[in-house]
This record gives structure tokens, C-alpha cells and sequence, in this order.
């Protein structure tokens, strides 16, 4: 046992193991037989056998230290995730490490064994300050015989190094829909990642092979973590280019012969150089940031980043205004954010914030309003400044024009302060200010007069505008192409999150649309989510949801495959489970007649029958231009296999080609997994479904097992016993909990199923459909035993054969008298 958990740390053993995994596990095989696409070696990968592949390579066994573990795999699934063993083991490497490793607290929390072996080689290749250990310091003490040239800078990351990592990561993030693990691998390197994507001038190949997936990974943070504080982790990086410790540059980048750029260590003659400040370059980068800013993060969260920037941006003028500081036109850059620096970065933002995106700057009108109130309090008006106070009145001409301002926003005494100030500054000499302080005057005078007709309308409250915004952003999030998978996981979590709070801005039915489309995509990671989603919407709105789900499920129209239609089943499977009690009435006889029809013999489709004649005519024609090409019937000449192997494979392909639908009937699986979600159903409320179709369901699967016994037919069987076996329990269940239901399983019936399951037991050629039979006949027995036993309330004492129904005999009492003196009758002397 201790060779076997270490074949992993065999060269390629995470390949071999993957492949072992993905070819024996059971989902395969519906996979291979719809035609998919193999492997090298013919491994198909599907969601449920890479769950156990990654359980597997990421649970370190008992004899080996989790440090060894890991960092014996880490280069193995490196050179999968690199995609030069094909991009599906390269997402599956990908879900191995985010999910694996990195989404345990045991493993992928900093500084443990899986985040040193598979988060720190990146991140360190791209911000080498993150290096932990003495011995990777990036100026050791460590004596080295190497000959070091001093007239050059030494090199730490080489070109080809950065853009693996970057590689690497884009990934992890594009393959994997988990937004947490995306923000603390991306965190750490966020104003480095800033840095590459707004290098200064690149060429062609640097702008695709680093500076597009570095922009990309940027975008996917802020979609999906935006703060102020992250945005201004930018701000006092905005030239970024490397890491000074100490009054000296400790690293940069810098542009490399190869067109890329690469992380050196500066010559001690260049580390502590003085810079003058690029102003091209500032206008340039603040002009970049400010549409990242509008293209990545919501309205709130851009107005709020704005009015923490204009908070701080008045506090500094003010300061130095008291103090008549001048202006400086050259700058020390010394990395450390100094504080005149840190004020130039912030006051170029500032202007393009305002010049770029002015209506995301108010979507936070409260806060705005009362920041301007501030601004322009009459008792500190006249020491401020022209330029503050253009400022503000910038910002209350944004909110006055708003079409979703109204007067009544304002606090009274709010709007005393904006009337006195306006009064007063279009009074004063002031040129630059007095002119607009009167128009605007003016129009906060007549806003009532131009609101007039709509002083009846409705008015949402916050919330409402906050949800709606929510809304859009998540919708926004899910329906563009080119987000990755944990901006859109993130957009069905801004749904979930709408949904449970009964949000009234959502449009139901277009977000029953939505999570259909998204359904039928062949995202693993996604579907799982957008079913959850389904179960959610269920709980509020149950005929839509169901009203969807079964229009997908039945496909009248024949548009969409069986995978996708087995997906719908999953979700109404657990839309039913959800509802539990409440799975009754109009709902309910909707479920189980459309199930019926599917899981009936009755079930045609005209499209699918003349697509498979068009599929035999063109086999057919093929096979007679092979046979006439080669003088007769086409010999086989692939590999000579052994008489027991070739029958097992012909048992299994008859098998497989038999589950689909011939001369137009319905596909055996679809019939399956009708009658297995019927089955949940009546085990989950059979008083809700009622006598009549829980009747036919049971009628139904007693013609199965007994006019279909073809052996591709042995999964149709299966969910038909498991079927009656659901009824007989939601019986049991209802006489336990003392449920009167309006009816049961007559003698006469039960006679018949047990007759037809007894002969199933014997003659199928299924081996599981036998067992399943004589479990079934041996519940029934037990069913109708316990069925002679009266309903036992609580308190009272079941003491054996006094309790049979029909009899009077009272045999207890001659076994409990004697103990139980209380009972006995008693003669008293009067």
C-alpha cells in the first residue's frame, strides 16, 4: 500500500494517475459513447472522476510529509497546466491546484506546504519581494565563487520566466470559476500586474505575451474585489517599476533585448539615481487607470473611490494652503510613496476621473451632497480656494442635472447651506466661481418647477437603485463573452444574493432565460452553480421555475442534445427535492404527467428519426464505396483480440448504441432518468401527487420490467424497480409520521407487482435489476407486516400479540400484573 500512494511522485505519475483514474470511473462511459473526444490515450475527462483524481493527488498519505508531497508533484502538474499535454489536462491541472490545493485552509493557506510549492513560485516571479526564505533574499550575504560583472545588472527573472508565470496564471483564473482564490493569488501582485500591463510603449510581441494577460487578470480582480483601498494601492503605485527598500531600488523591470522585459537587481551606481518625473508618461498611466476604473469596477464603487479621493485631495490643498507651501516640479522617486508624489498621483486622477466618467462620480448622491455641503459652508467659504470650490460646484451641477435627483434629497438643512453659499459666492468678485455659483442658484430655485409634472411619480428608495444596479452589474458579469469563469461565477452570486433577498428588481422569467442558455454551456464548474441558482428561484417563484426546467427537459422541439436535457433533469430533480412538502397541485401534476410522457414507450420524435435515416443512408454509401474499393468485405485489421474480450465488447457496444432513440422513439437514458426523478418525487410528497398518477407511474413500471427485457434496456429496468421501491417507502413514511395520504397498495396489487418482481429476481439478464427486485420483494413483505400494526400515538406502549388488529385477546395482562400491582382490581371493606 505505501508503493501505491507514491506513484504520484514517480516521474509522470500525476499523468498516469489522472489516466487511471479518468478511464475506469463510471461517468466515462456516457461520455465515450456520445462520441467525445479521448485523450492520448483515450482517457475522458468529466467532472465527477476528476473530483476523485483531485482527491487523490492532493491528499498527501500519512507516510509522507505534505512539504515532500507536493513539491515531488508541483513540477509535474506545472507541465500539465502549461498545456503541452493538451488544454483538458491542462484544466484539469488547473482545478487540481485552485481547488485541491489552494481551496484548503490545511494546504493553500500562505505559508503552507501547497502554497509554497504552487502559489509562491509564481507570485515570486513576478514581485521577488514576496521571497520568504534567508536564502532567497535578493541581496544574500552568502559567499558565491561566481564571477559577478559589475558593470552590468544581474538578472532575477528572465522574459521567458515572467510570461510563464503570467501564463500560468491567467490559467488558473480563466479555467477555474473560484472568485476567492482568485483574490488572494491575485493581491499580492496587484500594482506589479499594474506595472506590466501600462509599460511604456510596447511592441507587438510584448503587448500579447505580457501586457494583454497582465490587463486581463487586473479586470478580473477589480470585477470581482473592487475597494477603495485596492484602488488606492494603485494610485501610490502609478509609475510603478519596481521595489525600494532603503533609499535604494532593491529590484525593477526593465526592457529586455528579447522585446520582453525582465526583473533585475540595478548596478550599486544606478540604484539610487534621482528621477525627473515623465509627465507624458503620468497623463498617460492616470489616463489608463481611470478606464480600468470605468470598465472594471461598479458606479458605487467608483464614487466611492472618488469621494475618498477628493476627501483626501481637499484635506492635503487645505493643509497646504495654511501652511503656503509651493509646488514642486521635481520629485525624489524613492518607491516610498512620499507624500508629494502620492498628492501629484492622486490630483492627476482626480482631473481625469472628473473629465473621463463624470456620471459614475454621483451614484452615491447622499455622500456627494453632503461633501459639497461641507465644501461650501458659508462660516469657512471664504478661505477656500477658487479651485476647491470649482470643485464642488462641479460635483453639485452633476447632481442638480441627475435625472434621478429630486429636490427631496436634500436635508433642510442642507439645502439652507447650499442656498446661503450660492447667495453668497454669486455676490463676491470672484470670476472664475461667481458665474457658475448663479446658475446654479437658479437652477436649485426652479427644480420644483421643472419637476412638477413628475411630483406623483414614483421614487425608488436606495435599496431599490442599489439592487437594480446589482442587478445589471450581475447581468453585465454573466452574459459577456469575454469575462472569465470567476467573473461570471461571481455574477450568478450577485443573483443568488438578489433572489434570497426577494429583490423586486429582478425580471424572473430573464433570469430563467439566462440560467437556461447558461445550462446548456459545457461548463462543469458553471452548471453546478446555475442548478443551485435554480433550486434558489424555486423556493420563490415554483411555476416559472418548474415551467422552464420541463420545457428543456421534454425538448418538443428537438434543439438540444441529450447531455444537455440529463442537465435539466439534475436541476429538476433538485428544484423537487427543494420544494419537499410544498411539491403538490398544479406544480406537481405538471412534474409527473410530463415525466410520464417521457419515460413512456409512447415518446416520438419525428426530427431525430429522419436525422438518424440520413445517418444510415450516408454509413451505408460509405460502406459500399469501401467495399468496392477493396474488392469485398472490408476486412478488419486493427489488433488481434482475445474470444472472451471481443464478446464482452460486443455485449457493451450493443449496450451503448441501444440506449439511443430508434425509428424516432425516445432515448432510453432520458426514459431513465424520467422514471428516477419520478421516483424522488413520490418518495418526496405522494399525497401531493395523488392516487391517480402515482397509480400510472407504478402500472408504468410493471410494463417495463415486463415487455422490455432487451439488455440495452437493463438502466430503464433498474429505475424501474427503484421506482416501486420509492412508493413503498413514501408509504412506510406516511404511516410513521401518521400522514392519512387517501390511499395505499391494495392486497390484489401488491400481489401482482410481487409476482412480477419475483419472476424479474430470476430471468433478467441484468444481474443488478435482480437484486434490486429481491430487495424490493423483501421491503414489500416488511411493508405489509408492519401494515397489520395500528398507528402508535405517542405515550403509547406496543406490547406484542395484544395488538393485532382483529383480535380481543388481552394476553399482556397476565404478563404484566405481575409487575404491575397498580392495575390489579382491589376489594375495599365498606
Amino acid at each position: 500500500m505505501n508503493t501505491l500512494t507514491r506513484i504520484p511522485l514517480r516521474p509522470d505519475g500525476v499523468r498516469g494517475t489522472l489516466e487511471f483514474v479518468f478511464s475506469v470511473h463510471p461517468s466515462s462511459a456516457s461520455k465515450t459513447s456520445e462520441g467525445a473526444i479521448p485523450q492520448k490515450r483515450g482517457a475522458d475527462i468529466t467532472q465527477e472522476a476528476l473530483a476523485v483524481a483531485t482527491r487523490i493527488l492532493t491528499s498527501p498519505p500519512s507516510s509522507v510529509p505534505p512539504e515532500t508531497w507536493f513539491a515531488g508533484i508541483a513540477p509535474q502538474v506545472f507541465h500539465l497546466l502549461d498545456g503541452l499535454e493538451g488544454p483538458e489536462l491542462s484544466k484539469a491541472a488547473a482545478q487540481i491546484i485552485m481547488l485541491g490545493v489552494l481551496g484548503r485552509r490545511q494546504f493553500g493557506a500562505p505559508g503552507t506546504a501547497g502554497w509554497v510549492c504552487f502559489a509562491e513560485p509564481l507570485l515570486c516571479s513576478i514581485n521577488p519581494s514576496l521571497r520568504r526564505a534567508p536564502g532567497d533574499s535578493l541581496r544574500s550575504n552568502d559567499v558565491s565563487y561566481e564571477i559577478i560583472d559589475f558593470t552590468r545588472d544581474k538578472v532575477l527573472v528572465t522574459s521567458d520566466d515572467l510570461y510563464r508565470s503570467l501564463a500560468r496564471l491567467s490559467i488558473l483564473v480563466n479555467s477555474t470559476p473560484y472568485p476567492a482564490q482568485t483574490r488572494r493569488l491575485l493581491d499580492p501582485i496587484l500594482p506589479q500586474l499594474w506595472a506590466i500591463s501600462s509599460w511604456v510603449e510596447p511592441n507587438a510581441q510584448y503587448q500579447k505575451r505580457l501586457a494583454e494577460p497582465a490587463s486581463l487578470l487586473v479586470q478580473t480582480f477589480f470585477k470581482i474585489a473592487a475597494s477603495p483601498s485596492k484602488l488606492f494601492s494603485i494610485t501610490s503605485n502609478l509609475l510603478c517599476k519596481g521595489e525600494y527598500s532603503e533609499g535604494r531600488q532593491s529590484w525593477c523591470y526593465h526592457a529586455a533585448a528579447s522585446g520582453g522585459i525582465e526583473v533585475i537587481v540595478p548596478r550599486p551606481s544606478n540604484a539610487s539615481q534621482t528621477m525627473e518625473l515623465d509627465w507624458s508618461e503620468l497623463q498617460r498611466k492616470s489616463e489608463s487607470f481611470v478606464i480600468l476604473v470605468a470598465s472594471s469596477c461598479t458606479s458605487d464603487d467608483v464614487s466611492t473611490f472618488f469621494l475618498s479621493l477628493l476627501g483626501r485631495w481637499l484635506t492635503r490643498t487645505s493643509e497646504h494652503a495654511k501652511a503656503g507651501s509651493d509646488i514642486l516640479t521635481q520629485v525624489d522617486d524613492h518607491g516610498d510613496s512620499s507624500p508629494n508624489l502620492e498628492e501629484l498621483f492622486e490630483g492627476t486622477i482626480l482631473h481625469k476621473l472628473l473629465e473621463k466618467i463624470p456620471q459614475k462620480l454621483i451614484s452615491r448622491i447622499e455622500q456627494v451632497l453632503e461633501l459639497v455641503c461641507r465644501i461650501l459652508d458659508p462660516d469657512t467659504l471664504a478661505t477656500q480656494p477658487d479651485d476647491i470650490v470649482a470643485v464642488a460646484l462641479s460635483l453639485l451641477n452633476l447632481v442638480l442635472t441627475s435625472p434621478v435627483f429630486r429636490k427631496s434629497n436634500l436635508k433642510p438643512q442642507g439645502l439652507q447651506v447650499l442656498e446661503q453659499s450660492l447667495d453668497s459666492l454669486s455676490k463676491q468678485g470672484r470670476p472664475e466661481v461667481s458665474t457658475t455659483a448663479r446658475n446654479l442658484s437658479f437652477l436649485l430655485q426652479y427644480r420644483d418647477a421643472a419637476d412638477e409634472g413628475e411630483q406623483d411619480a414614483y421614487v425608488p428608495t436606495n435599496s431599490q437603485i442599489e439592487d437594480r444596479n446589482t442587478y445589471k452589474l450581475a447581468i453585465s458579469y454573466i452574459t459577456q463573452s469575454d469575462n472569465p469563469p470567476p467573473v461570471r461565477s461571481e455574477g450568478l452570486n450577485l443573483i443568488s444574493g438578489l433572489i434570497m433577498r426577494s429583490s423586486p428588481a429582478l425580471d424572473i422569467q430573464a433570469v430563467l432565460v439566462l440560467l437556461s442558455s447558461l445550462l446548456q454551456d459545457d461548463e462543469d464548474f458553471i452548471n453546478l452553480r446555475v442548478i443551485k441558482v435554480f433550486t434558489q428561484l424555486a423556493n420563490k417563484h415554483p411555476k416559472a421555475t418548474v415551467k422552464e426546467i420541463l420545457e428543456h427537459y421534454l425538448d418538443a422541439k428537438e434543439a438540444i442534445s441529450t447531455d444537455v436535457r440529463l442537465r435539466f433533469g439534475e436541476a429538476l430533480l433538485q428544484v423537487v427535492e427543494r420544494l419537499g412538502q410544498t411539491f403538490a397541485g398544479h406544480v406537481a401534476n405538471q412534474v409527473v404527467e410530463t415525466l410520464l410522457s417521457i419515460a413512456s414507450r409512447r415518446g416520438y420524435r419525428p426530427k431525430t428519426e429522419a436525422r438518424q435515416a440520413r445517418e444510415a443512408r450516408l454509413q451505408a454509401m460509405k460502406k459500399k464505396q469501401a467495399d468496392e474499393a477493396w474488392g469485398g468485405e472490408v476486412p478488419d485489421l486493427g489488433d488481434e483480440v482475445p474470444e472472451d474480450e471481443k464478446e464482452s465488447n460486443d455485449i457493451l457496444t450493443q449496450i451503448v448504441e441501444g440506449w439511443e432513440s430508434r425509428r424516432g422513439s425516445e432515448d432510453v437514458r432520458m426514459r431513465s432518468s424520467a422514471l428516477s426523478i419520478l421516483a424522488a418525487a413520490i418518495e418526496t410528497n405522494v399525497s401531493g401527487i395523488g392516487a391517480e398518477l402515482v397509480s400510472a407511474s407504478v402500472d408504468l413500471c410493471v410494463n417495463v420490467l415486463t415487455l422490455e427485457p432487451e439488455i440495452e434496456k437493463g438502466i430503464l429496468r433498474r429505475a424501474a424497480v427503484m421506482l416501486v421501491l420509492s412508493f413503498v417507502r413514501a408509504l412506510d413514511k406516511a404511516k410513521q409520521t401518521g400522514r392519512r395520504i387517501g390511499f395505499g397498495l391494495m392486497d390484489q396489487s401488491r400481489e401482482d407487482i410481487t409476482r412480477v418482481l419475483k419472476y424479474v429476481a430470476v430471468t433478467d439478464n441484468d444481474g443488478l435489476v435482480q437484486q434490486h427486485a429481491r430487495d424490493v420483494i423483501e421491503s414489500l413483505d416488511n411493508w405489509r407486516m408492519a401494515s397489520l400494526l395500528p398507528h402508535e400515538g405517542i405515550g403509547q406502549r406496543s406490547t406484542g400479540l395484544e395488538r393485532l388488529s382483529g383480535l380481543a385477546l388481552s394476553p399482556g395482562h397476565m404478563g404484566s400484573s405481575l409487575q404491575e400491582t397498580s392495575t390489579r382490581p382491589k376489594i375495599e371493606e365498606i
